[in-house]
C-alpha cells in the first residue's frame, strides 16, 4: 500500500510539473495585453495548487490508451480546465461571493489587484480556456473530439454545472439546508468540472462511448468525495497546510456534510462514494485503470 501511494505520489508529481509548464506558455507572449490584466491573470494561474484537474485530465488520456503521448494530446484539454477553474476561485473570492482574503497561501487576486482587475482577469482565463482547448486540433486530436470538448467545457462549467453550483451555493447561505440540496451544490460546484476532466482526456484518447460514460461517472463520484472532504478539512484541517483559514464555511453560514450528518458519517460517504467510481472504472475496458485508481484513493486520503 505505501509503495503504490508513493508510486502515485510521484505520478501526479510528474504530471503536475508538465501542466505547470504548460500553464507558462498558455497566454502568448507576443499578445498585446495591458500589463497589469496579464500580471494578474498570471498571479492566480501561476499560484501552484494541486492541479488535480489537469492531472485527471492527463491520466484519463494515459488510461484509456495505455500510451503516455496522449498525455501530450490532452494537455490543451487540461490547460483549459485549469484555467476554468482559477477563474473560478478568482471570482470566488470577491466580497461579493466567499470575500476571502488568502487563497493558496497567499492574498486573494482581489486583494492585489483590486475588485476590478481581478473580474477582468476572471474574465480572461475563462475566455482563453476555450482557444486554448481548440489547439487540440494541432496536436492531432480529430476535430470531431476536440469541438466536443468544447461543447462540454461550457456546460460542465457553464450556467447548468460549476456556475450553476455556485448560484445554489449562494442560495444555500440564504437557508437552503437538506443534505439533498447540499448534494446538488457539490455536483455541480464541484463534480462536474472533474467529471469534465477525465471525459477530456478520454477524448484526446480516443475513447469509446461506454469508456467515457464510465469516466464521467467516475468523475461526478469522486468529486463528490472531493468536495466532501473538503468540508472535513476545514473543519480538521491544518491552516498552513489548506493555505486558507479554517472554519471559513461556518464564518460564512454556510451548511457542509459534517454540519448536517457529522465527521464520522462524511468520512463514511468520502470512502463509498470513491469505491463505487472505482468498481465503474474498473468495468470501462481501460488499458491502465491503476493510474486513476491510484489517483482516487490518493484525494480520498489527502490532508489539503
Amino acid at each position: 500500500m505505501q509503495q503504490e501511494s508513493m508510486a502515485i505520489g510521484l505520478y501526479m508529481q510528474k504530471r503536475r510539473e508538465r501542466v505547470e509548464e504548460a500553464l507558462k506558455n498558455a497566454i502568448p507572449a507576443d499578445w498585446r495585453i495591458p500589463a497589469r490584466l496579464r500580471e494578474a491573470a498570471l498571479y492566480s494561474l501561476e499560484a501552484g495548487g494541486k492541479r488535480l484537474r489537469p492531472i485527471l485530465a492527463l491520466a484519463a488520456a494515459e488510461s484509456v490508451s495505455g500510451d503516455e503521448k496522449d498525455c501530450e494530446r490532452a494537455m490543451p484539454f487540461a490547460t483549459a480546465v485549469e484555467m476554468v477553474h482559477t477563474y473560478s476561485l478568482i471570482h470566488d473570492d470577491l466580497p461579493a461571493m466567499d470575500n476571502d482574503d488568502y487563497r493558496r497561501g497567499r492574498p486573494t487576486n482581489h486583494k492585489v489587484f483590486g475588485e476590478a482587475m481581478a473580474i477582468l482577469a476572471g474574465d480572461g482565463l475563462l475566455t482563453h480556456a476555450f482557444y486554448v482547448a481548440s489547439q487540440a486540433v494541432a496536436l492531432g486530436v480529430p476535430a470531431d473530439r476536440t469541438l466536443a470538448v468544447v461543447a462540454e467545457l461550457a456546460r460542465f462549467g457553464g450556467l447548468p454545472g460549476m456556475v450553476g453550483g455556485q448560484a445554489d451555493d449562494m442560495q444555500g447561505e440564504q437557508g437552503i439546508t437538506s443534505l439533498e440540496q447540499l448534494e446538488n451544490i457539490h455536483l455541480h460546484k464541484t463534480a462536474d468540472l472533474i467529471a469534465f476532466s477525465l471525459r477530456a482526456g478520454g477524448h484526446a484518447a480516443e475513447a469509446g462511448g461506454r469508456q467515457l460514460d464510465a469516466l464521467g461517472l467516475f468523475g461526478r463520484n469522486v468529486g463528490l468525495a472531493f468536495q466532501i472532504q473538503d468540508d472535513i478539512l476545514d473543519v480538521t484541517g491544518d491552516e498552513a497546510k489548506l493555505g486558507k483559514p479554517l472554519k471559513s464555511d461556518e464564518r460564512q453560514g454556510k451548511v457542509t456534510y459534517p454540519y448536517l450528518i457529522g465527521l464520522e458519517e462524511s468520512r463514511k460517504r468520502v470512502s463509498s462514494l470513491t469505491e463505487e467510481g472505482i468498481e465503474v472504472l474498473s468495468a470501462a475496458g481501460l488499458a491502465r485503470p491503476d493510474l486513476l485508481v491510484g489517483i482516487a484513493r490518493s484525494m480520498m486520503r489527502r490532508d489539503h
